[in-house]
């Protein structure tokens, strides 16, 4: 019974570190190649770019703070 609780301890911190490791780089990614784009629409030079990092950044935060409020239990 032990061994099981310990089996699924494991699996559960797995899990909250490919969550926070998959909003960390998807929304980040997301901001950079969304600014990327704009970028060259737009002939902004970077700018855009910059800027979708900041908020993928931004985003990449706030899941995971929500995430992390969620795993610790205050859901309020």
């Amino acid at each position: 019974m032990a061994n099981d609780q310990k089996v699924q301890s494991v699996i559960r911190k797995m899990a909250l570190v490919s969550t926070i490791s998959s909003y960390f780089i998807g929304c980040i990614l997301i901001g950079v190649l969304g600014g990327r784009w704009l970028d060259g629409y737009f002939e902004t030079g970077g700018l855009l770019m910059a800027a979708g990092f900041l908020v993928g950044l931004t985003a990449a935060v706030y899941g995971i703070y929500h995430v992390l409020k969620r795993t610790l239990g205050d859901d309020t």
